[in-house]
C-alpha cells in the first residue's frame, strides 16, 4: 500500500461505497432509533411490562441479532456475494416497523423486537466485512468510523423525530412509532440501488471451498483476544433502554424521555470519524484505554445522578465511550481475521457481544428491581474495570510480541 493511501485519512478518499451503506445505516437507524427510544415507555406505561420483563426481551433480542450474525457472516464468506444478505437484513427490519404500534401485549413486542433484530443480525456482518472488501486498509479506522457516524447521525435524527412527535401528538406514543415506516423503507430502497459487489468478489468467489466449524481455529488468537474485550466492553455497556429509564426515574418529564437518546448518540455521531480516524493513526491500546475509562466516569455519573440533567451528562460520556471503541474494534476484527473469513469473524464477535447484551441486561433489569437503579449502574462500572485489567494483560502481551 502506497504512503499516500496510509496518510489521507479525509473522507474524500474512502470509496463510494461507503458513502451508500453508511447513508442506508442512517436510514434505518433513524427509524429503529424513534421506536427504540419510546419501546420502552411504551412498555413499562401502555402494556404494563416490569423491568424484568424489559431487560429479557431487550436482551433476548439482541443476543437473536448476535447469534444470526455468524451465519449470514460464514454464508457471505462462502458465497462471496454480501450485497443479498444486507438487503435481506435490512427488509426484514423494514418489516417489523409496522408491528410495534399495532402491538396490544409484551409478546407482541417481543415478536416485532425478534423479527427487527434477526434483521439486523443477518445485515450486520456481511455489512461490515463488506465495508473491509472495499476499503484500503491503511482507510479502514476511517471507513468504519464514517459508517458509525452516520449511523449515530440516524440514531440523533430518529429521538428527535420522536420528541418532536410527542410534543406535537400530546404523547401519544402509537401514533409516534408510526413515524418509524417510511425512513426503514428509504435504506432498504437506498442499499437495493446503490451498493456494488467489489470488484475482486468474483476472482475470490471459491476461495473458501466448503465453510465448516474447523475453520474457526484459523482465526489468530489476537482475534480471539478482541473478541473477549468487545464482550467485556459490552457487559459494561447494558441496554441502552436502561438509560432512558434512568433519567425518567429521576426526574424526566415522559414526553422528553427520547432526549436522552438524542444527547448520546449526537455526540457518538460527532466523534465517530475523528475517533475512527485516529484509529489509522495511533496504538488502539490508547483508544481503548481511553474509551474504558470513559465508561467508567459515565457509570459513575449515571449511579450518583439526583437529577435527569446529571443523566444527562451521563449519556453524553456514553456517546462519548462509544465512538472512540465501536470502530476501533470493528477495525481491530477486520486487520486481524484473514480475508476468506472475514465475515465469520464479524459473525462470532457480535455473537459473543450479543450474549453478553443478554447478560448484562438480565442483570441490569434484575439488579433495578431488586436494589435499585444505583446498583444497575454500578454493576457495568465494576465490568468495566475488570476489562481494564484485561486491557493491561494484553498490552503485555503485545509488549512481550514486540520483543
Amino acid at each position: 500500500m502506497s504512503p499516500s493511501v496510509r496518510s489521507d485519512h479525509s473522507y474524500r478518499a474512502l470509496p463510494k461505497g461507503i458513502w451508500v451503506l453508511g447513508f442506508g445505516s442512517m436510514f434505518m437507524d433513524m427509524s429503529s432509533e424513534l421506536i427504540h427510544s419510546l419501546l420502552p415507555l411504551f412498555m413499562a406505561t401502555v402494556l404494563g411490562a416490569s423491568m424484568v420483563t424489559i431487560g429479557i426481551i431487550e436482551g433476548i433480542a439482541e443476543a437473536a441479532a448476535a447469534i444470526t450474525r455468524v451465519f449470514s457472516g460464514a454464508i457471505s464468506d462462502y458465497v462471496r456475494k454480501r450485497k443479498a444478505l444486507v438487503i435481506l437484513g435490512y427488509g426484514l427490519a423494514a418489516l417489523s416497523k409496522p408491528l410495534f404500534p399495532l402491538a396490544t401485549s409484551s409478546w407482541w413486542v417481543f415478536g416485532a423486537r425478534f423479527i427487527d433484530r434477526v434483521g439486523k443480525g443477518i445485515r450486520g456482518a456481511p455489512r461490515d466485512a463488506l465495508v473491509a472488501d472495499i476499503t484500503p486498509q491503511g482507510l479502514r479506522g476511517a471507513a468504519y468510523g464514517l459508517r458509525q457516524a452516520l449511523d449515530s447521525a440516524g440514531a440523533f435524527i430518529g429521538p428527535l423525530i420522536a420528541l418532536v412527535a410527542m410534543t406535537w401528538l400530546a404523547s401519544d406514543i402509537v401514533s409516534a412509532m408510526w413515524l418509524a415506516v417510511v425512513p426503514a423503507i428509504l435504506a432498504v430502497l437506498l442499499l437495493f440501488f446503490g451498493v456494488r459487489e467489489p470488484a475482486h468478489a468474483d476472482r475470490e468467489r471459491h476461495a473458501v471451498a466448503r465453510l465448516q466449524l474447523t475453520d474457526c481455529r484459523r482465526l489468530p488468537r489476537r482475534f480471539w483476544f478482541v473478541v473477549a474485550l468487545g464482550a467485556l466492553f459490552t457487559l459494561g455497556r447494558f441496554s441502552e433502554a436502561f438509560l432512558i429509564l434512568r433519567a425518567t426515574d429521576v426526574g424526566l418529564p415522559v414526553a422528553w424521555a427520547p432526549a436522552v437518546m438524542i444527547l448520546m448518540n449526537g455526540v457518538y455521531a460527532l466523534l465517530a470519524y475523528p475517533a475512527g480516524a485516529a484509529a489509522d493513526r495511533f496504538p488502539a491500546r490508547w483508544l481503548l484505554v481511553f474509551g474504558l475509562g470513559v465508561l467508567v466516569v459515565a457509570d459513575a455519573i449515571l449511579a450518583t445522578a439526583m437529577s435527569f440533567q446529571a443523566a444527562f451528562l451521563g449519556a453524553a460520556f456514553w456517546g462519548l465511550h462509544m465512538a472512540f471503541t465501536q470502530g476501533l474494534l470493528a477495525k481491530l476484527v477486520a486487520d486481524t481475521a484473514p480475508s476468506e473469513l472475514r465475515g465469520t469473524a464479524f459473525g462470532i464477535f457480535n455473537m459473543v457481544s450479543g450474549v453478553a447484551l443478554l447478560l448484562a441486561s438480565v442483570i441490569a433489569g434484575s439488579l433495578w428491581s431488586l436494589a435499585g437503579a444505583s446498583a444497575t449502574v454500578v454493576a457495568g462500572a465494576l465490568f468495566a474495570v475488570l476489562n481494564g485489567l484485561m486491557k493491561k494483560a494484553w498490552s503485555k502481551r503485545e509488549s512481550h510480541a514486540g520483543h
